[in-house]
Order: structure tokens, then C-alpha cells, then sequence
């Protein structure tokens, strides 16, 4: 054989061989996430995300990549952003909140790992907690189940209230719930509820003008992700007017909101990518029984208190899980 033939057979092999190489190396699965919120306005729940899917073994950009899709409080939406994943083939789908329906009526192929607010068996994402059947399982927050719970805190940060403003998203994911509950409650505590509606930015600046106008105590956030992803305009607006808030999320009084009470979400998004991570490696979602959140927390924002001229009791500041100066 020639010396130059011999030459162009070697340095052939060389560009071919890391070619088949590469082309050999399997695919990293691609985990879908289908929201409300832009990931932006999530930040702090999708770092945990990304702690529990370490935990189980993936690292993003390493093993594992992630794709997101959200509708920014467009619920129609969903279904076709659900659709799109169907056909891209993603490994999991996770869902926030109401995108699991959706996500659901997409595939009953594709593992899905759900956040959801209230009972996931009431609506109708598993047959059981403890065997969810199906290619569905994931975590439920409570959100929406505790509305008695923070209308109670409202009467203790405000003994004198007698009328509260409810703020909700008419197709969110935790209306339903918080209007079935809040009347009930209120009641009970000799409170009067007013509810306004708001699913944009410019419905929340109408809904704080009416409320200011009508003098009421306080406003009390429903359990929704388009308000998380609105805090700032919410303690914004809730500064300007002197509006004691009260929500779900801790994320509103860490930027001004005065108290919340609900369950430790950025926990919840770490067990989710837990849960991820195992349904990678092989467990059936079947197999995987619905976490019910045993960690909540009583977050008070006592700059806000001293500025509104609530006094919070010493009590209330023992049993919070933290203030804010």
C-alpha cells in the first residue's frame, strides 16, 4: 500500500470514528415544566427543583435538560402547550397547579409529576393518594385548604377589621376552592368579604381603586400563581394605599405584603424534582404515592407592621417561622 493511501485511510478513521462515537451516546431526556408563571418570577422554586433532581442523580446541562412552557394567567392556553410536549416526546411533564388537567388530558403515556393546591383526588388527577393509578403522582400544597386558617390571622393581626377584600383570578387554579371556603369562614369570624376578580395587571390597579374607595381592613390574596408573579405590584400598591396583605406564598411579604400562612413551597418544588429524578431512573409514577406538605409557615413582615401601625402580638411573633425586619 502506498504511503499517501495509507495516510488518507488513517486520517479518515480519525474524523469517523469520534463521529460514531457521538452518535452513539444516548439522548439526555428532556423534563418538561408547564406553568402559570414566567421562570423568572419562580426562581427560588426552580433552584429547588434543581436540588432535588440532583439528589436523585441529574444535573442539568449534564445529564438531563429542561424545557419550559407557561401562559402567563392564559388558561386556554394549556391544552395546546400540554399538546406540544405530547409531541416532542419529553421524558416527564411537570405541571403546576391547574396545567396538570390539562397536562392529563394530554398523555396517559408520559410520567407527569404534579404541584397541586387542594385534594388531587377531588379533582380528579389521581384515584388515590397512597395508589395514584395512572402515569400521574406528585405533591399537594394545600393552598386553597387553608383559607379559614389565614382569615384567622387576619382577625388576630386586626381585631377591629370588619371588612376584607378577596382578591381572586376567576379561572385560576384555587378560585373555586377559595369561594367555597371563604364566605363560611368569614362568617364564622363576624367578618364581611367583598370579592374582585383580577387576571391582569390592569384589573389588580381597578380592583385596589375600588377597595381603597370602600375602606376595607384588608386584602386577603387568593391562593393563585398569577399573584405570586404580581407580588411586586401588589405590595406596591398595597404600600401606597396602606392595605394590610395577607397571602398564600411567602414570596408576597418578602417583597412588602404584610403576613402569610400556606405550606413551604420551595420544599415542595425539591420533593417534585426528588420525584423526577426517580421516574427517570425507572419507578412508575403508579408507584409513587402522593406527598401531602407537612411543612408550613407563619411568614410576618414586621417593617411592613410598624409602616401600616398594626401591632403584631408577641404571640404571633413566637410562633412565626420568620420575621421580617
Amino acid at each position: 500500500m502506498k504511503r499517501r493511501k495509507f495516510i488518507t485511510l488513517i486520517g479518515g478513521a480519525a474524523v469517523t470514528w469520534p463521529l460514531a462515537a457521538r452518535a452513539q451516546q444516548p439522548t439526555m431526556p428532556v423534563i418538561g415544566i408547564l406553568g402559570i408563571s414566567a421562570p423568572e418570577t419562580i426562581g427560588d422554586r426552580l433552584r429547588a427543583f434543581r436540588l432535588g433532581l440532583k439528589e436523585a442523580g441529574y444535573i442539568v446541562g449534564e445529564n438531563l435538560t429542561i424545557d419550559y412552557r407557561w401562559t402567563e394567567n392564559q388558561f386556554d392556553q394549556l391544552p395546546e402547550l400540554a399538546a406540544d410536549f405530547v409531541r416532542k416526546h419529553v421524558a416527564v411533564i411537570t405541571t403546576v397547579a391547574g396545567a396538570s388537567l390539562a397536562a392529563k388530558l394530554a398523555t396517559t403515556s408520559i410520567p407527569i409529576v404534579f404541584i397541586a393546591t387542594e385534594d388531587p383526588v377531588r379533582l380528579g388527577l389521581v384515584a388515590s393518594l397512597a395508589r395514584p393509578g395512572g402515569n400521574l403522582t406528585g405533591i399537594n400544597i394545600f393552598s386553597a385548604e387553608l383559607v379559614a386558617k389565614r382569615l384567622e390571622l387576619v382577625r388576630e393581626l386586626l381585631p377591629s377589621a370588619t371588612g376584607i377584600a378577596v382578591l381572586i383570578s376567576p379561572s385560576g387554579p384555587s378560585s373555586e376552592a377559595t369561594l367555597r371556603d371563604i364566605e363560611p369562614a368569614a362568617h364564622a369570624l363576624g367578618l364581611r368579604v367583598q370579592v374582585f376578580n383580577a387576571s391582569t395587571p390592569r384589573e389588580i390597579e381597578a380592583a385596589f381603586a375600588i377597595l381603597v374607595r370602600e375602606r376595607h381592613d384588608a386584602l386577603f390574596l387568593g391562593a393563585d400563581p398569577f399573584f405570586t408573579s404580581r407580588r411586586v405590584q401588589l405590595a406596591n400598591l398595597a404600600a401606597r394605599h396602606s392595605v394590610p396583605m395577607i397571602s398564600a406564598t411567602r414570596e408576597v411579604p418578602e417583597v412588602g405584603g404584610l403576613i402569610s400562612y400556606g405550606a413551604n413551597i420551595v420544599d415542595g418544588w425539591r420533593q417534585v424534582g426528588v420525584y423526577v429524578g426517580r421516574i427517570l431512573r425507572g419507578t412508575k409514577p403508579a408507584d409513587l404515592p402522593v406527598v401531602q406538605s407537612t411543612k408550613f409557615e407563619l411568614v410576618i413582615n414586621a417593617q411592613t407592621a410598624r409602616i401600616l401601625g398594626v401591632e403584631v402580638l408577641a404571640d404571633l411573633l413566637t410562633r412565626a417561622d420568620e420575621v421580617i425586619e
